[in-house]
């Protein structure tokens, strides 16, 4: 037996089995810890008919995203001066009625909102009977279509921050309850730099909690004529007037799928990670019209938005669209971000969020997921902390359920490797434009024996720890890493990713 092969089985928990040794169930410690929790399926990305580029009803959304297995959903419309002049109470009154119509969904009326001096992002918030009012509040105050804030400029990236300012002053106030901010498609356009996102997470840093980690239109890729042979996200661009002029070329196209941020390893995200602080990500659908859906947006008049704030009802034609723009899916259909919650209810799912318990995967790559880490009697899993003393030994404990059904593609996806991610917590760095994070590594892969619907469980052990670090989980159905999507070639179930966040491990 090679070495890798012996390897291979002692990380799989098969090694001791094979040689008649009775072992201990490798589930117990994960089991107690993750046990816990209930992991929800959601989508904190999603677009309707009072978007200017969308056509779905509210109720639609909510309806297709239960179908495919969504738990919760954040309504997300695009700031814009109609938007704010005459949508936002019809939105409220269409919300409202969605969630009387399914009670078993956990819903939120929110916002994509325009961020002065960058791009894109999610907010949302409760506020009771004042939501309405409070979300025309801060659009018509912070958004960059409402207030001509949109360059980059140091005067525009005040304005962002004064806006996540704004958020938790009210939120002190209690005029408004757990707002969260997630930065959509981070680098779709190169318009968020480093420095900007260190400085939205420092200025509100329980409200900023992190990015999409991959963005929605993943369909936008399907090659011709089965597809518009797009990209994958809509990562078909360079760079423009606003853009930072350090990413590389490569930060412009999606990787597997996954933001280049994200998908490299050492890389933005990880450099984030290395301060030692909170920085999360998830994926999403952000919907607008959907791959192989029936429904298509009647044809209007150019600036019928402008003048109504809102399309026509879809209609359906008994045909799939194969050729939509913005190719998206449902919620829950082929991106799914899991929040482990202590309790399934709106609360719930924000203390999930906020915690960092959260994992994202794309095309049903796995069913489920479990991590954890465990020394000096302690434990902590996804988005947590675990505190040891110095020379003690961590084992972090992964356990995946393969998946056992057709996924949108057609086919049963495989999981064919899971890789422990780890690297140093070096603290604060001194330039925030700082993009590397060189001391993270791959440090083990695991190939799984694949069968459909198999528990597969294995370990890594971290011996003689004498600084901190974290560690995070990724995994592909082959690909060792991930490589830039191309344009035009790029069908979703064809590569697909999985990405936990990072559990933290401190040393006294």
């Amino acid at each position: 037996m090679t070495t890798d092969r012996r390897r291979f089985l002692k990380g799989a928990g098969l090694a001791a089995a094979a040689a008649g040794i009775p072992l201990p169930d490798p589930d117990v410690d994960l089991s107690r810890l993750c046990g816990r929790y209930q992991w929800l399926v959601g989508d904190h990305h999603t677009h309707s008919q009072y978007s200017y580029d969308a056509m779905y009803r509210i109720d639609q959304i909510a309806r297709g995203g239960r179908a495919h297995g969504a738990d919760w959903i954040v309504f997300t419309d695009h700031g814009h001066a109609e938007h704010e002049k005459v949508s936002v109470e019809p939105t409220e009154q269409d919300f409202l009625a969605a969630r009387r119509k399914y009670p078993d969904l956990l819903l939120w009326h929110g916002m994509e909102w325009n961020v002065p001096g960058a791009e894109h992002a999610t907010v949302f918030f409760q506020a009771g009977s004042a939501q309405a009012a409070k979300l025309r509040e801060f659009e018509r105050t912070f958004d960059w279509r409402l207030t001509n804030s949109e360059a980059s400029s140091p005067a525009n990236e005040a304005l962002a921050l004064r806006a996540l300012r704004w958020l938790a002053a009210e939120e002190q106030a209690k005029r408004i309850h757990a707002p969260v901010v997630l930065i959509n498609h981070p680098l779709r356009n190169g318009r968020v730099a480093p420095h900007e996102l260190r400085a939205y997470r420092d200025a509100a840093p329980d409200i900023v909690i992190g990015m999409e980690g991959a963005p929605g239109a993943q369909a936008d890729g399907f090659p011709k004529p089965l597809g518009n042979g797009g990209a994958r996200g809509g990562y078909a661009n360079s760079p423009g007037p606003n853009s930072w002029p350090g990413f590389p070329a490569e930060a412009y196209r999606t990787h597997g799928g996954w933001d280049w941020a994200t998908a490299t390893v050492g890389g933005l995200w990880d450099s984030l990670l290395a301060e030692g602080k909170p920085w999360w990500v998830t994926t999403n659908s952000d919907s607008h019209y959907n791959r192989g859906d029936t429904l298509v947006r009647p044809q209007v008049a150019d600036g019928w938005y402008d003048t109504h704030g809102k399309f026509p009802d879809p209609v359906d034609t008994g045909s799939p669209q194969l050729l939509a723009p913005y190719a998206d899916f449902y919620p829950g259909e082929f991106s799914r971000t899991y929040v482990g919650v202590k309790r399934r209810s709106l609360e719930g799912v924000l203390e999930g969020l906020r915690a960092g318990r959260v994992w994202g995967v794309h095309g049903g790559l796995v069913q489920s997921l479990e991590v954890g880490a465990f020394g000096d009697g302690a434990a902590a899993t996804l988005g947590g902390r675990l505190r040891v003393r110095r020379g003690s030994d961590v084992t972090l404990t992964l356990s995946a359920r393969l998946a056992s059904r057709p996924n949108g593609g057609g086919s049963v996806p495989r999981l064919a490797r899971l890789d422990v991610v780890a690297g140093p917590v070096t603290g604060p760095v001194a330039d925030p434009d700082t993009m590397t994070a060189p001391g993270t590594r791959v440090v083990e892969s695991f190939e799984p024996r694949w069968a459909p619907g198999r528990q597969v469980v294995f370990r890594h052990t971290f011996r003689n720890v004498r600084s901190p670090f974290y560690a995070r989980v990724r995994g592909s159905n082959g690909a060792s890493e991930p490589t830039p999507d191309v344009i035009g070639q790029a069908n979703p179930f064809e590569d697909l990713w999985m990405y936990a966040n990072p559990i933290f491990v401190d040393v006294c």
